[in-house]
């Protein structure tokens, strides 16, 4: 995993999407006798020669890392072809969408069914789910923190929950330290916080308030780095490329549960719960009408796309989850 992801869109993430351009430069394609259904390899035919456009992106911070590394190496391909990739949290996504504002959102979570006949009437078109890849949302504190290593999610709800009374450790376990505990997580427009708060506290968006909230999960590894008593959560691609100095709490489900610790492996078979997840590319089909765009979402959903997201420390989706997104855009 490169360390350049403290600030996205960098250098080192440049770098990352060379490498896997040039390792798939070697491979050849080959045909499937599957009656036009997409290749069990992932591979795609090529792209069409002269493609020209924009494509904007907004959404979720925690699926753009994945959107920014197909699109800088997408544009190196298609060089008339300009993708910009915002980061303004999932709900913001929904709100750029349903006001034409861009051609895909990225998210963190589904879109709701009165969403997508708002979409409907707004827009006169449809969104296209797409799953991309499998995330953990992630529980971390600083790495100087050598007692909560495990916490059941009664636990987690105790402290996150609307109407939390804990302030220090000491309220969490009697036995852990008589320290305050400085909180971060994600903003409110986040699809993170609205999955985190649903999985741990039983009710989407139900939260304490007094914690200090970003939609850019930078801030809130600098805040759990900065503190010896803090504690965050956001997307496991975060984590591995912090987990120098930060620790993941392992989570049991509940007392008599093992504890289970985000791992590739354990995420991607949801033995990590209840915060396994997908994650999710939400195109418009007047958005996929536009040949650049259809050609990009191919490339995203291509074995160079799922490269990419194991680049960036998500995990890969599975291909017949992926072959059914290449049908949605045949």
């Amino acid at each position: 995993m490169f360390k350049g992801f403290a600030r996205k869109g960098t250098l080192a993430l440049s770098s990352i999407v060379l490498a896997l351009s040039l390792a798939a430069c070697g491979t050849q394609t080959e045909s499937q006798p599957n009656q036009g259904a997409a290749p069990s390899d992932g591979k795609t035919a090529p792209a069409p020669e002269g493609l020209k456009g924009e494509i904007k992106i907004d959404g979720s911070s925690t699926v753009f890392p994945i959107s920014q590394a197909v699109a800088e190496e997408f544009m190196k391909k298609h060089k008339d072809v300009k993708i910009t990739v915002g980061e303004s949290g999932s709900s913001n996504g929904v709100k750029k969408l349903l006001a034409g504002e861009i051609h895909i959102a990225d998210m963190s979570k589904k879109f709701k069914p009165e969403e997508l006949e708002e979409l409907k009437a707004k827009q006169n078109t449809e969104a296209v789910e797409m799953p991309i890849a499998l995330d953990g949302v992630t529980v971390v504190v600083n790495k100087k923190n050598t007692f909560a290593k495990e916490m059941t999610v009664e636990e987690l709800k105790k402290i996150w929950s609307k109407d939390s009374q804990v302030k220090k450790w000491s309220d969490v376990r009697p036995e852990w330290p008589d320290k305050e505990i400085k909180l971060y997580g994600p903003g409110t427009a986040s699809g993170t916080f609205e999955f985190f708060t649903e999985a741990i506290n039983g009710k989407a968006k139900e939260s304490r308030s007094d914690y200090t909230p970003s939609e850019d999960d930078n801030v809130l590894v600098k805040g759990v780095q900065g503190d010896e008593f803090a504690m965050g959560y956001f997307g496991f691609s975060y984590y591995k490329a912090n987990e120098a100095t930060l620790n993941a709490v392992a989570i049991k489900k509940d007392a008599n549960s093992p504890a289970v610790a985000p791992t590739k492996e354990t995420i991607e078979n949801m033995t990590y719960a209840p915060l396994s997840r997908y994650l999710y590319v939400y195109p418009t089909k007047k958005a996929i009408a536009e040949p650049h765009i259809k050609e990009f979402l191919k490339y995203y959903n291509s074995e160079e796309g799922a490269k990419m997201v194991e680049a960036v420390d998500y995990i890969r989706l599975p291909q017949d989850v992926i072959n059914k997104n290449l049908e949605a855009l045949k």
